[in-house]
């Protein structure tokens, strides 16, 4: 796998899947009512809408980019776009009411990285370098 596109959304989909099944078995998480969920792994403040979200982020970077090259650019740039906005929504969010996904600091430090790595590799890796022919 030489593409940095395919690689990144295979560790980060996996990453992703994973935080989210691990999420449904966190005490104090399985309430889609309940904003304030559990903790994962002691840090990462999660619920099961955040769980869902996830998994449904993570099974689409894996599946992407095992398929395919332009499927895993249009993929990692849809959800490093995703995360983006919901990294910039936790910081209005964290504390109020209306923090229905259970967001928290350090899961908007890990969103935000998320967002960087993903747009970063949809947006400018595997450009195809053209050179000009001479002579």
């Amino acid at each position: 796998m030489r593409s940095p596109n395919r690689l990144l959304g295979t560790i980060l989909g996996a990453v992703h899947l994973f935080v989210g099944i691990a999420g449904f078995l966190v005490p104090g998480s399985t309430s889609f009512v309940d904003r304030h969920g559990g903790l994962l792994f002691g840090l990462l403040r999660v619920n099961p809408a955040q769980d869902v979200l996830h998994i449904l982020v993570g099974a689409s970077l894996l599946l992407a980019a095992l398929t395919r090259l332009a499927a895993s650019k249009v993929v990692n740039t849809v959800a490093g776009t995703l995360f983006l906005v919901v990294g910039i929504a936790g910081l209005f969010v964290v504390g109020t009411g209306v923090n229905y996904l259970s967001l928290n600091g350090v899961g908007n430090v890990l969103h935000f990285a998320s967002a960087a790595i993903l747009l970063g590799a949809g947006l400018g890796g595997d450009r195809q370098v053209h050179t000009p022919v001479t002579g």
